[in-house]
């Protein structure tokens, strides 16, 4: 069954979850911008998307499901992320601040824009998706 939802659903459950994490590092990034020594981070919406489809298909491919690396104590640090949480990364500051802070507030808005603008397409795909389901299962 969960084969067969996935196939369904295709990729835009985890675009989905990308994408909200992707807008909640950008809001901490804005929230923070007149924060001395503040670091912008950012995550890599293509690249977090592309290694979670590599690492479906690969785990399709070779039937089966695809390894992760799991801690196993406290101590333990996380091998990265993945698509549900992606390992943000520090943003390159194209105007550093004397403070060290590196927020862009333009550049951070516009990122934030262009997140929300994919997080509502993949929710309104999934919506569409889910209707048709559901008037196939009624034999509509």
């Amino acid at each position: 069954m969960n084969r067969m939802l996935d196939a369904a659903l295709g990729i835009h459950p985890q675009a989905l979850a990308v994408s909200a994490r992707r807008l909640e590092v950008l809001a901490g990034n804005m929230a923070n911008a007149d924060t001395p020594g503040f670091k912008a981070r950012d995550i890599d919406f293509r690249s977090a998307l592309k290694g979670e489809l590599e690492t479906r298909l690969n785990g399709a491919a070779g039937g089966m499901p695809a390894t992760r690396l799991a801690t196993t104590r406290a101590g333990h640090l996380p091998a990265g992320g993945t698509a549900a949480a992606p390992e943000p990364m520090y943003r390159v500051p194209h105007h550093p601040s004397l403070d060290g802070n590196t927020v862009d507030t333009q550049m951070e808005q516009a990122a934030f824009g262009e997140a929300a603008v994919r997080y509502q397409a993949s929710l309104d795909f999934l919506g569409s998706r889910v209707e048709g389901l559901r008037k196939a299962l009624r034999g509509e």
